[in-house]
């Protein structure tokens, strides 16, 4: 998009006009033409991949740019152009190729200097740096297999394919990202990027006729459940699932990065977003004559579940069951009446059950009371 803003290219122009080696055969004589705007929406109507089998274990050979373009003869459209949507790491990578005919500039140097170095992401690459695997690189693992394993999947390099997989990061830094994004969103200046530019990408720029698929420009543009506008990306490869989601009404973005496939990071996006409610909808804070963090910790919950911790929260008790599915639904308020008793705030906001912390001879908790049962503290 920066390439569009200094006017050398435009999000309309077709990918023959841009990139001189594009031979992938058009299979509709109809088809509108395959442009920067359908490869960014992914909606060109070209096939997901490369005509090569990098996604297969053991090895995952990802092909070079060379063999890619070399390929391309070989392949030919599975929809025609802004017709359906189709993710497609291979269009992906044809940005990137447009990119470095473009610029002039090498795809690898060009997003160096113009993103990661003025964000200062400093533990971003657009590679997976060997020096550092199985140390700051966590090793990635397989999805379990029928016996509840995991394998450890091997170290690639995404090559070719880079400009649509194999890039490596932090929460850190992709919170840097989603900050410059919220910056940006809230001003008329120029970061990289003009504001203006940065929210015409994030506005749906291709629904599917079912309406189930809605993008920006490289972007998924969504409603959530919520209400809310969201926006963001996933990403999948061996070894490793990631997700960053933004909400540009409540300023929160949500980095999830797990070194394993047959996970769900989306998942936690929704729990944590769910906990974060539960601080907006919470009674005001209570006053507390006293310290309520002697309460925390650890208290086993055996034979019915593994334990729940208890923390506190605006000057309340919170309980939250562990582990659990849906935490936020988990989460339990307790209001202190006297003493180590406390009492279960219910959602009307009446006052239910005691709670009852008990003291060992040392005057230290060491145990709950609950109708009548007792739950043994285990540790900070």
């Amino acid at each position: 998009m920066k390439l569009v803003e200094e006017g050398k290219l435009r999000l309309d122009d077709d990918i023959h006009d841009l990139l001189p080696g594009y031979n992938l055969k058009q299979k509709y004589p109809d088809s509108m033409p395959v442009t920067v705007r359908s490869l960014l929406t992914h909606s060109s109507g070209l096939p997901r991949e490369s005509n090569f089998p990098y996604w297969s274990p053991p090895d995952f050979d990802f092909p070079s740019s060379e063999e890619i373009m070399g390929e391309l003869g070989k392949q030919e459209t599975l929809y025609p152009s802004s017709t359906y949507f189709q993710y497609s790491n291979l269009g992906l990578t044809l940005l990137g190729e447009i990119v470095e005919e473009v610029s002039g500039m090498p795809y690898d140097a060009y997003i160096r200097q113009n993103i990661i170095e003025p964000l200062g992401m400093k533990d971003t690459r657009t590679e997976l740096p060997a020096n550092l695997y199985g140390n700051k690189l966590a090793y990635g693992y397989s999805s379990f297999d029928r016996r509840q394993h995991r394998e450890k999947v091997g170290f690639f390099q995404a090559n070719g394919i880079k400009p649509a997989a194999g890039f490596s990061s932090n929460v850190i830094d992709l919170g840097k990202f989603a900050s410059w994004q919220f910056r940006l969103l809230d001003t008329t200046t120029t970061e990289i990027l003009k504001s203006s530019t940065l929210k015409y990408m994030q506005i749906v720029h291709w629904t599917d006729p079912d309406w189930q698929a809605t993008w920006g420009l490289g972007f998924v543009v969504a409603r959530g459940e919520d209400g809310n506008k969201w926006i963001g990306h996933g990403g999948s490869c061996p070894g490793y699932r990631t997700t960053l989601l933004l909400n540009p009404n409540t300023k929160l973005a949500f980095s999830v990065m797990i070194n394993a496939n047959g996970t769900d990071p989306g998942k936690y996006v929704r729990g944590i977003n769910a906990i974060l409610g539960k601080v907006k909808t919470s009674a005001p804070k209570d006053s507390v004559a006293h310290d309520l963090t002697e309460y925390t910790g650890y208290y086993s919950d055996q034979p019915w579940h593994s334990e729940f911790f208890v923390s506190t929260w605006g000057g309340k008790l919170v309980t939250l069951d562990l582990p659990s599915e849906s935490p936020a639904s988990s989460m339990t308020f307790f209001r202190h009446i006297e003493g180590d008793t406390f009492r279960r705030i219910r959602d009307d906001g009446e006052l239910g059950e005691t709670l009852v912390f008990e003291r060992d001879k040392d005057g230290h908790i060491f145990r709950t009371k609950s109708h009548g049962n007792y739950s043994v503290k285990l540790s900070r």
